[in-house]
């Protein structure tokens, strides 16, 4: 048992946690300059900040990954040095990841004792672990299978794996990163009952997140970080959304997505029963029939992994298509009639891709030419067979300059630009050419809430000039905010296709969560 459980035991703490005059620089950056942070004994405490304000590397200095260069770190009121996450485990410091920590074809039951034997022999490690779990489990409504493959459960059940992983290990302090990006509004009911369970067993949840809605909902009190600082520190009953986004930003943000009503028109895109197979045979999409009008922007919810990815590869031409068909506009795109990326850019389709890293951008390139990638074969660019680097140069200048890019630098490497600006510099090289179609995955995924305003500002005006635009977002929110019809994706199928000014998170995440089989025996029922 750690001394901070005893402690625990013997009675509350005046802080579970507290941070003194925290610095730490990497090179020329100072990432937490003087932070300090205090953090009750059952308390759920919040912490925002847009990227690079230094949330994580206060956290990282907390759980042992990074050693402060300056500062002092007390838990239960006892000065302590941090060096690495055993010692933070000993504190009974835990951290649930925002990406899991867990190997998929072990039991749940074997993943969270590995690394925790605390016996040579492996059945009685599990034995014991089996009869401890189950009063973990039943004090803070942990039910999870122990015999359960981890590859089988959903991501909310493997997240409480990963939760019940850090209480075994003796956690009286829990830090969870962006704990709600992958889960349905059900599943993130389901985690704020858990950590409400925890809090009232004197658990301090630290909540590192960047959805505001959330910290409202479950928080005590909340911390906003700006430019690696503490900018202040608030009862969160006090507060509210719009006032924590001015401290996060420095100046007032306009929280909702400021657009009229849609006037949609003709078809512009369209799928016809189309199915995507993987090289496993599993379907990816499977039998995916609908429509984009110009004058629209039609969203696609769904929990990662559904088959969105594979949606906007086919549509974009970077994977063939194998069954059913793609219309754009008057061209069709089936088996027999394949076209590559290039050619379907050429019917006039803009593709921001999901992961830019991977699809967008490549990090060593200059910004300009991120800023022609796949544009580099156009006259504008050429000149007697050879690239025209003024005519470049010149064309990412004005791209920053229209689309706000950050440094407004196009000799710099495109992955020194914060994850934001590299964002608005993808989605630039995109618009810029006022698309028919825009294809848009994950259009502020690692953004600036300042950012988010903006990209979103950018894409209702390309609505508005007569484009077709279809978004995949994890996140309900801006699905209800930004679109103007709605798509529910599951398991590779449309599950149901609703207006957004009839519908709420609550009514997208049942859908989201219906199963093939769950269909199956619906209608079966209905049949019956």
């Amino acid at each position: 048992m750690t001394d901070v459980q005893q402690q625990g035991q013997q009675g509350p703490v005046s802080h579970a946690i507290r941070l003194e005059k925290i610095n730490k620089s990497f090179g020329a950056v100072h990432a937490n300059a003087d932070v300090s942070l205090d953090v009750e004994t059952g308390e759920i405490h919040a912490i925002v900040g847009e990227n690079g304000a230094g949330k994580s590397t206060l956290m990282s200095i907390l759980y042992g990954f990074y050693a402060a260069d300056s500062g002092r770190i007390f838990v239960a009121d006892s000065e302590v040095e941090i060096s690495d996450s055993k010692k933070a485990i000993k504190l009974g410091i835990g951290m649930v990841h925002q990406h899991f920590m867990l190997v998929e074809n072990f039991t749940v039951l074997e993943n969270i004792v590995l690394g925790a034997e605390g016996h040579w022999s492996l059945t009685v490690s599990l034995g014991s672990a089996r009869r401890r779990l189950q009063e973990i489990s039943d004090t803070y409504g942990l039910s999870v299978d122990l015999d359960a493959l981890i590859s089988e459960l959903p991501v909310g059940l493997q997240q409480r794996v990963e939760i019940l992983k850090a209480l075994y290990r003796g956690a009286r302090i829990l830090i969870l990163d962006e704990p709600t990006g992958v889960l349905t509004p059900q599943e993130v009911d389901q985690l704020f009952a858990i950590l409400r369970t925890l809090k009232q067993q004197g658990v301090s949840v630290l909540l590192i997140t960047h959805k505001l809605q959330e910290v409202i909902a479950i928080s005590d009190r909340v911390s906003v970080m700006r430019a690696g600082r503490m900018v202040d520190t608030l009862n969160t009953a006090s507060t509210n959304r719009e006032e924590l986004a001015e401290l996060m930003v420095g100046r007032k943000v306009l929280l909702r997505v400021d657009k009229e009503a849609a006037e949609p028109k003709q078809v512009l895109l369209c799928t016809q029963h189309l199915t995507w197979i993987d090289d496993s045979g599993v379907p990816r999409l499977d039998d995916v029939s609908f429509e984009v009008r110009a004058g629209e922007i039609v969203g696609i919810a769904g929990v990662s992994g559904n088959g969105q990815t594979e949606l906007l590869r086919v549509l974009s031409g970077m994977l063939d298509v194998q069954q059913g068909s793609v219309e754009i506009d008057d061209t069709t795109i089936d088996a027999n009639h394949q076209m590559t990326p290039k050619e379907v850019r050429h019917l006039g389709v803009g593709h921001v891709a999901e992961d830019r890293h991977r699809d967008g951008m490549v990090g060593a390139f200059e910004a300009q030419e991120t800023a022609i990638m796949g544009f580099q074969d156009e006259p504008e660019f050429n000149r007697s067979g050879l690239l025209d680097r003024a005519a470049i140069n010149q064309h990412c200048v004005d791209l920053m300059d229209e689309f706000d890019v950050r440094p407004a630098a196009p000799t710099l490497k495109s992955g020194g630009f914060s994850g934001g600006n590299q964002q608005k510099l993808v989605i630039a090289r995109e618009m810029a050419p006022k698309p028919k179609i825009l294809l848009v995955g994950q259009p502020t995924r690692g953004v600036d809430i300042g950012a988010i305003e903006f990209i979103h500002q950018q894409i209702v005006a390309l609505r508005d000039a007569g484009s077709a635009v279809l978004v995949v977002s994890v996140e309900l929110e801006e699905i209800l905010s930004l679109c103007d019809r709605i798509l529910v994706m599951s398991e590779g199928r449309i599950v149901g296709d609703v207006l957004a000014s009839e519908t709420d998170a609550r009514s997208l995440g049942l859908m989201m969560s219906i199963s093939r089989s769950g269909e199956q025996q619906k209608q079966q029922e209905a049949a019956q």
